[in-house]
């Protein structure tokens, strides 16, 4: 029996050292591997303009954001200039359809040079110089974009040329001559036409023969702008009676990038045959904030126009959305195309880029409120590489402040009138003289 019991004891021993082998091994096996393994770099980081949430100036910031990865069909680009849009203001404000989650970069526009080409790109490489209109991420340091949406810039056009251009030009070229279908000697009204699509629809238009132009301006910038139309009138009067005392049987084409009732009045401009274009609804952004109130007035405010009314008076209405179209509705391949015509005639020197100002993406805000104000005559642009403007000092509180004022006013009195050391030793001089005076009469008395 004490055999039997043995036995089963023996052969179960090396099973034990045979597990406990198979322990150390695969412990010595995770040794090794940790080893071999380096440590992870930390993700290299850019400087990148965030929204981090819907509403005022303050919910744009400038941040430092993780480098983008790319993917099939995108090139990566090194940012060297970007465009400012109406579209980011509406984008801020959440006065946009389908807008993004926050936090997000923003941007819809800048130029520079691909530093890397993805799986599937055919026609760009490195170091090529372009200009990209993503959806949304324009405004950082490093932008990955689906090829399709990037176009190559002719060999002498600067980044920042590329940037006042692309949308700018690309929009006003269709509104011009793929939806209003422009022909010589036709009469054009324009509203904001000191703005950058504005700009870009005279120099364009210019390009037809007896082309006239009626641009609806705030007073201030009639100045800058009234070499390139021919007739301005003052944004906020009743543009209306103007335009048809210049031209009683109406005008050609009218392009609205406002909205509301705006929409009512150009309308009532375009004569038969004529075209009202509607490109945008600036009225919307009436404040910082959202407002709901404003955004359903200025939809409200539109009369419904029904197809037999078109069909009595010969008139047409149209749209253009080119976020839509590029994003939504398949157009990449038409706006490569539009881009291209518009480069041709940049190179031919038919046009040429009015930039109003450029900005570091610290000062984003500023820039910003610019163009919320209407203040700007052409592009607005950024500049990663650019310093941002100096703080304005914070003025001295309480006792501080007098006593700077206090010594700025001594300071002057005494090289008025002399130091007040001076003005001290004077006075004791005068009392000594005195005391003199006294004694020399009790002298004289005694």
């Amino acid at each position: 029996m004490a055999e039997e019991n043995q036995k089963p004891a023996e052969e179960q021993k090396p099973e034990q050292q045979e597990k406990a082998e198979e322990k150390q091994e695969a412990a010595a096996k995770d040794e090794q591997e940790s080893a071999e393994k380096t440590p992870e770099e930390p993700p290299k980081e850019m400087r990148a303009v965030v929204l981090t949430g819907f509403g005022g100036l303050k919910s744009v910031k400038l941040l430092k954001k993780p480098e983008p990865t790319l993917a099939e069909g995108e090139v990566l680009i090194r940012v060297k200039a970007c465009g400012l849009n109406f579209q980011d203001l509406m984008v801020r404000v959440g006065a946009i359809d389908s807008p993004p989650k926050t936090p997000v970069i923003l941007g819809f526009e800048c130029a520079g040079e691909i530093e890397a080409v993805g799986e599937g790109v055919e026609d760009f490489k490195v170091g090529d110089r372009v200009v990209a209109l993503p959806e949304y991420r324009a405004w950082a340091e490093l932008v990955a974009v689906p090829a399709k949406y990037v176009y190559r810039l002719p060999a002498d056009m600067s980044f920042l040329d590329a940037s006042a251009i692309a949308i700018n030009y690309a929009v006003a070229y269709m509104l011009l001559f793929d939806v209003g279908n422009l022909q010589p000697g036709k009469v054009l009204l324009v509203h904001s036409v000191g703005g950058g699509v504005g700009q870009a629809v005279c120099q364009l238009a210019r390009t037809v023969e007896g082309v006239k132009i009626i641009g609806v301006a705030s007073k201030a910038k009639h100045e800058a702008i009234q070499g390139s139309i021919d007739h301005i009138i003052e944004r906020g009067t009743d543009y209306a009676s103007e335009v048809r005392k210049l031209y009683p049987e109406g005008v050609d084409i009218v392009l609205d990038c406002l909205c509301g009732e705006e929409c009512n009045r150009g309308y009532s401009l375009i004569k038969p045959m004529g075209k009202y274009v509607l490109y945008g609804s600036a009225n919307v952004v009436t404040g910082e904030t959202k407002s709901i109130f404003s955004v359903a007035k200025s939809w409200w405010q539109v009369d419904k126009v029904s197809p037999i009314k078109l069909f009595d008076e010969n008139k047409t209405l149209a749209g253009l959305n080119m976020r839509h179209l590029m994003y939504q509705q398949g157009g990449a391949a038409h706006i490569k195309s539009v881009m291209d015509k518009v480069f041709a005639l940049w190179s031919k020197g038919k046009v040429k880029a009015v930039i109003d100002s450029t900005w570091a993406l610290e000062d984003v805000p500023e820039a910003m409120q610019k163009m919320h104000d209407r203040k700007n005559v052409g592009k607005i642009l950024l500049d990663p590489s650019m310093e941002p403007k100096p703080k304005p000092a914070t003025p001295a509180k309480g006792k501080g402040k007098s006593s700077s004022i206090d010594k700025e006013d001594k300071k002057k009195d005494e090289e008025e009138n002399g130091s007040g050391d001076n003005d001290v030793k004077d006075e004791e001089k005068k009392k000594d003289d005195k005391k003199d005076d006294k004694k020399e009469e009790k002298k004289e008395s005694s």
